[in-house]
């Protein structure tokens, strides 16, 4: 049902520009919307003026009127006078009520599909007989953004992106939850993850302007049709999920950025507890300290250069040979043996993602 917030501004629009009082009623005769004060009796002619065959008639001064809602008499409608001007009014105000009506009912309809389409609760001659009817093309390529963030209680996350993507070429925006939303936008030409990362910061920039800071954007692949879009959307949410895990400080992901996290991600707790017993033995990776995990991430970021991770962490080469070595004694992995550090970093992630999942649970 359309708010009586859009009913009342519509009348009280007409209202303005052409002088003359409206009113809405229920089948009852209960006023919904006004611009005037109604009488008991206007509301009992309006009630048995909705049991009649009548569309419009005059009674008393005032002009009744019917409004339907998919040929089904929703409600009525009274403008003041007899004049030909308080008819046309009157009928104005109809029509205008009646595109609403339907308008709203077709936004409904399409945030209905759409949000069925997301979790795959409809079959496949569904997608397509609902994406034709809803006007949406199906063999359009698509994009899904998933955006998710904290905010205070007077802001808005699904209307604020919205707004900053009034003047763009987007299929659709609805809520997921209370803090996430799902956006899709067409794919036009070549773009590819570059151009999506790009459009994702400039989406976050503008809701920053909107007071909503700490907006985190994940990216599905490309959906080549409509019923690949629940499969972009749910790429999203992995991306989304991944990036609190390994990428905190990421405020932009996209599903192809995962890396080897993907595939952590989806393996279960048992193998991975084997795993870590397999490269560390009885050796408790939570034995390691933070300025030696801050030195062998600054180790892996210089590809495993000594004398360049020594000179950014100004420490002398022999501090940190030092440290590289404690390590090897504790865990018999020598990080300056590319698999061996690989084993170790993978291990990290590992431990990372098991502690994430004791959290969940």
């Amino acid at each position: 049902m359309i708010s009586n917030q859009i009913l009342q501004e519509t009348i009280n629009g007409m209202k303005e520009v052409t002088g003359i009082d409206l009113c809405i009623l229920d089948l009852s005769g209960r006023i919904v919307v006004t611009t005037m004060e109604i009488t008991d009796a206007l509301a009992q002619h309006a009630e048995e003026f909705a049991d009649s065959m009548a569309e419009s008639q005059v009674i008393d001064g005032f002009q009744y009127f019917k409004i339907f809602d998919d040929q089904r008499l929703e409600y009525i409608l009274l403008a003041t006078g007899m004049s030909e001007n308080a008819y046309t009014v009157g009928k104005l105000a109809v029509m205008q009520i009646q595109n609403l009506l339907t308008a709203y009912k077709e936004r409904l309809d399409k945030e209905n599909f759409v949000k069925n389409l997301l979790r795959d609760n409809l079959l496949l001659v569904d997608i397509y007989n609902r994406s034709k009817k809803l006007h949406i093309e199906v063999e359009q390529r698509r994009v899904a953004f998933l955006i998710q963030a904290e905010y205070e209680k007077d802001q808005n996350l699904l209307e604020a992106t919205k707004e900053v993507e009034s003047g763009a070429d987007s299929d659709f925006i609805t809520a997921v939850d209370e803090k996430s939303i799902v956006y899709v936008t067409p794919v036009n030409g070549d773009e590819g993850q570059a151009q999506f990362i790009q459009h994702a910061k400039e989406i976050k920039e503008g809701l920053n302007e909107y007071g909503i800071k700490d907006a985190k954007i994940a990216i599905g692949n490309v959906a080549e049709t409509i019923k690949d879009v629940s499969r972009s959307y749910k790429e999203a949410q992995i991306a989304l999920e991944v990036s609190k895990i390994f990428y905190e400080d990421a405020s932009v992901i996209a599903y192809n950025q995962l890396g080897i996290g993907r595939l952590i991600y989806q393996l279960p707790l048992p193998l991975c507890k084997m795993f870590i017993r397999v490269v560390f033995g009885d050796y408790s990776p939570d034995s390691i300290d933070e300025e030696t995990l801050a030195t062998i991430d600054k180790f892996f970021e210089n590809n495993l250069n000594v004398s360049e991770t020594s000179r950014q962490l100004f420490i002398h080469r022999n501090t940190l040979v030092y440290r590289l070595d404690k390590i090897q004694k504790n865990t018999n992995l020598d990080l300056r043996n590319f698999e061996d550090a690989i084993a170790f970093k993978i291990a990290l992630m590992v431990v990372k993602y098991m502690k994430h999942m004791d959290t969940m649970d």
